[in-house]
């Protein structure tokens, strides 16, 4: 059953791509933005890619639960999941997607290499160690949510990382480094089906047919996580993203808002109107402070400022 959708990030798209238009930013800050929005776009396709396998697996039956994208915080330690599913014995299975259709290698010490056509590989860190990060922060909440087995019974997790379909993935030998819970995500159905076959075993399954919840248990036990769930915030930038501008005088403020609409000749124009995002710094403001300036629009020109920038005009 699929309790969870991924969140929308439109709103993180838009304001990537509108940044790069402003004529106050430095090379540093227009490299991060391109290069921010291209980790985005990929982060998008791969989880959107790997939902949809995931979905067609199990959101119709009634022994497993599925959130995508789900965002938790314990003790102000934040865990970003991108897949998980939950089932009726309390296993949890951890779906860590990496979107590369390049050249994957991974050495007997369990390091990870990426390389794109004949370019140079670059070193990645370890998906299933951030997954295992991840379950760190999970078991604390389920502890505090009060999900359990019967008789107290613990949690278990499994970790899986998914790997674009058109991926080329180098294994080291399997004694040296197992790699069995790395797939492409269009095997995700069959890789469940060794999963079971080759590493559960009789025992455990007995154990697990114990600890069997009914699905209303199941449902609700995925739908105290999805209440759990803390969006990131889809304006947030790094401090270095903020110019230099910033700290200007009152005066000087009112001459960096007209050098940014200087390629603008009407409000409506410009590629950051009615954001939350001040035009002279590009910084992120409440709405409060856009709204202000909305009601003010023979003031501001339509535009919106954060309250710093708000006192530069008459």
């Amino acid at each position: 059953m699929l309790i969870k959708h991924a969140d929308d990030k439109t709103k993180r798209l838009v304001l990537l791509e509108e940044l790069q238009r402003s004529s106050l930013l430095d090379k540093r800050q227009r490299d991060w933005l391109k290069d921010e929005q291209h980790r985005t776009v990929q982060g998008i396709h791969g989880e959107r890619e790997a939902a949809h396998y995931i979905d067609n697996w199990l959101k119709d039956g009634v022994n497993h639960a599925v959130l995508h994208d789900l965002r938790i915080s314990v003790d102000g330690e934040t865990a970003q999941i991108d897949h998980l599913v939950i089932n009726r014995a309390l296993r949890i299975y951890l779906f860590e997607t990496k979107c590369f259709n390049g050249h994957l290698q991974i050495n007997a010490q369990g390091e990870f290499t990426v390389r794109y056509g004949s370019g140079k590989a670059f070193g990645i860190a370890s998906p299933l160690e951030q997954s295992r990060r991840h379950e760190r922060v999970l078991a604390r909440l389920l502890e505090r949510l009060g999900i359990t087995g019967r008789a107290g019974m613990k949690p278990s997790f499994q970790h899986v990382v998914l790997l674009h379909p058109k991926a080329i993935i180098s294994r080291p030998d399997s004694k040296a480094f197992d790699t069995r819970d790395i797939v492409k995500a269009d095997q995700i159905a069959s890789w469940h089906e060794r999963y079971v076959e080759e590493r559960v075993g009789v025992g455990a399954t007995l154990g697990m047919l114990a600890n069997f919840h009914s699905t209303d248990t199941l449902k609700g036990w995925a739908e105290k996580l999805a209440r759990q769930h803390r969006p990131q915030d889809q304006l947030a930038l790094p401090e270095f993203m903020a110019p230099k501008a910033a700290s200007a005088p009152p005066a000087a403020a009112l001459a960096a808002r007209e050098a940014s609409s200087a390629d603008y000749p009407a409000a409506t124009d410009h590629p950051l109107k009615r954001k939350l995002v001040c035009v002279s710094c590009m910084g992120k403001i409440s709405f409060a402070e856009g709204k202000f300036c909305w009601n003010n629009e023979g003031r501001f020109g339509g535009l919106q400022y954060c309250r710093e920038h708000q006192t530069g005009f008459g």
